[in-house]
């Protein structure tokens, strides 16, 4: 029974895994607890979000691993080191970890020593370490690095385990290289760009895999490349073209147009998440792009037209759909009426399992009916991002609240009942009065989010009246919060 209720117990922390303050609390229940627990939180011990440079008793764990002999040898250099024995701990915390964080790792040996050279010969012992001591290493991120650990022994026996690997390309093509050599089973690589330069040793370790299904690679913001035409990362799409039977999550950021990538999208027929700026593709190509088993799909707001190209040769399976954006949406769209009108209905066509949803278009009566067309459709929608936008600038405070009195009734009239979390972006604004009309009449629904970025909800008579409405359980929250956050819907791949 107590082998039983262990197993038990082990399957609920699993889904706990992410959330390390209930994590951390169950360690004060009982032994039980403590012992059933302790595995999943050193499984990745740098992965939650505390001040490792305080933890002092995460830094004398992993030197206590160390031998006297080495211990001796880094005192003689001066670094400090905590007196903790092996024997003393209760766990094997070590023999659990499955993953390194170089720069967690850092952080954590500056507290033995500020000084550069004894901090990187305090961290080859650690790295030395965790090749004798971990069973396995699944996650590995080394931006930053300066270690080969690759080369140090037994490291061979860990990297071929590996399945997820996060770097940036700061690193020597030698380090792409001695990973190509023993990692072939990598499943998810994410890559920073911030240096530009020959991505050769990238490719070639893209090009060894086996079962690569996730590749995201995201361009520096102050990333420059000199010349007009020059397409650096011609290598890097010729080795995922070669993964288009593995790929199934693709996330791409590009500062600059590359026509290479015109040829790899069509053959990456197997994606079901798409995140990436397809500006440069023509009508003809994006029809090439094909995604049959498409779930989650990310593109910038002005790219509209070429979304609904996409969603139209997806396979009708699309549950997230966000038109994103790095800045205010202030930028003018050709076409703007027209292609929002067609993204709207190519939804409402293709996408009857939509979840997630935004949507930009301006407030006209035609917006409005294609609109609530959709949301009679798509019945499982549960957060819808609405950014109503007039593009020639000629919103007045008086239209703005006919624009959200009008939306508002349009919702109570025609909102699906899973509908769960609304975010409001732009020319609408609600009076009390139409406020008040939305809440009462959506009485007896699920209770609902709202999001929005405008101040004047945080005034004292529209707090009474939501606090009201919250209250009665109508509405769970209603935030006022920064356009960015507003703006910033959880559509996680």
């Amino acid at each position: 029974m107590s082998k039983h209720n262990e197993d038990v117990l082990f399957l609920i922390f699993e889904e706990l895994k992410d959330d390390s303050k209930s994590l951390f609390s169950c360690l004060m229940v009982n032994r039980l607890w403590c012992k059933t627990v302790i595995p999943i939180l050193w499984k990745n011990p740098w992965c939650y979000d505390i001040n490792y440079s305080n933890k002092n008793y995460l830094f004398a764990i992993i030197v206590s691993y160390l031998s006297d002999d080495i211990k001796e040898s880094l005192t003689r250099q001066g670094i400090q080191l905590p007196t903790v024995s092996f024997q003393l701990l209760l766990f094997d915390y070590l023999s659990y970890c499955k993953s390194i964080d170089v720069n967690t790792i850092s952080i954590i040996t500056s507290i033995g020593t500020p000084l550069t050279y004894n901090r990187f010969i305090l961290e080859q012992e650690c790295f030395i370490l965790f090749m004798k001591k971990f069973s396995e290493l699944k996650y590995l991120d080394m931006r930053l690095i300066e270690h080969q650990i690759f080369y140090f022994p037994e490291a061979k026996f860990r990297f071929e385990s590996l399945c997820e690997l996060l770097c940036d390309t700061s690193i020597d093509s030698s380090y792409f290289y001695g990973l190509a050599w023993l990692c072939h089973c990598i499943q998810k690589l994410i890559i920073d760009n911030v240096e530009p330069k020959n991505y050769h040793g990238i490719a070639k370790l893209i090009g060894v895999q086996k079962n690569l299904k996730y590749f995201e690679w995201r361009d520096d913001h102050d990333l420059y490349f000199p010349g007009p035409n020059q397409d650096s990362y011609k290598e890097i799409f010729l080795a995922l073209e070669n993964k288009g039977h593995t790929i199934n999550h693709l996330k791409l950021f590009f500062l600059y147009r590359y026509d290479s990538l015109q040829m790899v999208l069509p053959k990456l027929h197997k994606l079901k998440s798409l995140a990436i700026n397809i500006e440069p593709f023509s009508i003809d190509q994006l029809k090439l792009c094909v995604y049959r088993d498409l779930e989650i799909f990310r593109i910038g707001y002005y790219e509209l037209k070429e979304a609904s190209i996409i969603i139209e040769n997806s396979g009708g399976h699309l549950k997230k759909i966000f038109l994103e954006s790095s800045y205010e949406l202030d930028d003018v769209i050709d076409d703007f009426n027209d292609d929002s009108l067609i993204f709207i209905r190519k939804v409402y066509e293709n996408c009857l399992s939509i979840e997630y949803l935004s949507l930009v278009f301006p407030p006209s009566k035609h917006h409005f009916n294609e609109f609530e067309r959709l949301l009679k459709t798509c019945k499982n929608l549960k957060s819808l991002l609405l950014v109503i936008r007039y593009m020639d600038d000629v919103e007045t405070d008086e239209l703005l609240l006919k624009n959200g009195e009008d939306l508002l009734r349009l919702l109570i009239r025609s909102a699906p009942i899973n509908l769960r979390e609304i975010r409001f972006l732009y020319d609408v604004k609600f009076s009390l009065k139409a406020l008040e009309e939305f809440f009462e009449k959506w009485r007896g629904r699920p209770s609902l989010t709202i999001f929005t970025y405008r101040s004047i909800y945080k005034e004292s008579s529209y707090k009474e009246l939501i606090n009201t409405y919250k209250n009665d359980g109508i509405i769970k929250d209603f935030k006022c919060e920064s356009f960015y956050t507003v703006l910033g819907t959880d559509f996680n791949m």
